[in-house]
Parts: structure tokens; sequence; C-alpha cells
């Protein structure tokens, strides 16, 4: 499988939290996996973005259910490849998906 975005990030918006999954691959093909909560406020959307920037992450992908993730997409838009795409389509992928417990994966995502 070729590797598009070797340093991105997959936002789970709600309405007052953002959960998000940053993932890089390594110079020797590794992956490194980084879950954080942040707020939904725009002073931790934009800690968000530093975070997300700081990484190097160039691509952010989040669902488009509801409208929580329209203040993400206006306030990262300029500095990120974004991504809203479709949550029926997110579920049929064969992903495993972390355990959640109060809002934060419990082991290995």
């Amino acid at each position: 499988m070729q590797v598009v975005y070797p340093r991105c990030c997959g936002l789970d918006v709600h309405q007052q939290r953002i959960v998000a999954g940053l993932l890089v691959r390594g110079e020797r093909g590794g992956l490194h996996q980084e879950v954080r909560p942040f707020g939904t406020t725009t002073a931790e959307i934009l800690r968000l973005g530093d975070w997300l920037h700081a990484a190097g992450c160039t691509a952010v992908a989040m669902e488009s259910s509801g409208v929580y993730w329209q203040p993400v997409f206006n306030l990262l838009e300029e500095a990120f490849t974004l991504l809203v795409v479709n949550a029926a389509h997110i579920k049929t992928l064969p992903i495993q998906y972390p355990q959640w417990t109060d809002g934060l994966p419990v082991g290995d995502c």
C-alpha cells in the first residue's frame, strides 16, 4: 500500500471535546501513534493546530456528522490539508478502533 500522508491526524469531534489521533511513519517504516484530548473553544482548537504543526502533520481527517466539525475546519483550513469524510464510509473500513474509557483510548490504538 502506498503511503499518501506520512504524518496525519484523525479527529473525533464532539460538542465539548475533540480527540486527536496523530499517526507518524518513521524513517524505517515504523508507526508512532499519539492520542490527545482537546476542548472545542477557539483557544483549544488553535492549541490543537499548534500541536499538529509541531509534529509536522500535513493532513487532518474528520467525520462530517453533525455541525461540530465546522469551527475546527474554519480555524485549521489554512495550515493543513483537511479531509471531511462521510461517517458511513469510515464505518465500512476494516479498522480496529481502540477501547474507550472516559473519552480516552486504553492500550494501543
